[in-house]
């Protein structure tokens, strides 16, 4: 049986195979859904791969956001989401952006957050924060790899800014 794969905000550019949601009726897109608006009119467990690329900043209630994704998601689901880093001018030049997260804005959703017993769990898959490419972008790596992630967003992200988050998590469900 093929992967089933649901692409949130997929735009003109869905990634082949998906199903794609957006809330604009592009070419390509499969349903046109206000992902602010929940439910939303897919199946519950209907897919084995949840992609969401710079849509994340423009939800509302990231909370309602996340717990339809893990309805419509099924049981060890891959949630890929990409997002602009606060510390990036790019998080902060587009006025739709409504959220600004750091490279921790999943912890809530994990197993045992706070959030979890009323979106449903997460699990970390993996979380990196990318830099821009000239020769100054190697400091914050440097930094990351010495002191940690945490580190350098409390004490230099403004200083030097990171460039996006990708963010992988699996969906748990029991029983």
């Amino acid at each position: 049986m093929p992967e089933r794969v649901l692409e949130l905000g997929c735009g003109p550019n869905k990634t082949p195979g998906a199903y794609g949601v957006d809330r604009h009726p592009y070419a390509g897109v499969d349903a046109v859904v206000d992902l602010d608006r929940t439910p939303w009119p897919l199946e519950d467990t209907a897919f084995d791969r949840v992609i969401a690329r710079h849509v994340i900043e423009h939800i509302e209630r990231v909370e309602a956001f996340m717990r339809e994704i893990h309805r419509v998601a099924r049981p060890g689901a891959l949630l890929e989401i990409e997002t602009p880093h606060f510390s990036s001018v790019f998080s902060w030049s587009d006025p739709t952006h409504r959220g600004h997260l750091s490279s921790q804005w999943y912890r809530p959703f994990l197993q045992g957050g706070y959030l979890a017993a009323q979106v449903g769990a997460f699990e970390l898959v993996s979380s990196a924060v990318t830099f821009g490419r000239s020769v100054r972008c190697w400091i914050p790596r440097l930094m990351v790899r010495a002191r940690g992630l945490d580190w350098w967003e409390k004490h230099y992200a403004f200083a030097y800014p990171g460039r996006d988050v990708f963010t992988t998590l699996r969906v748990v469900k029991h029983g």
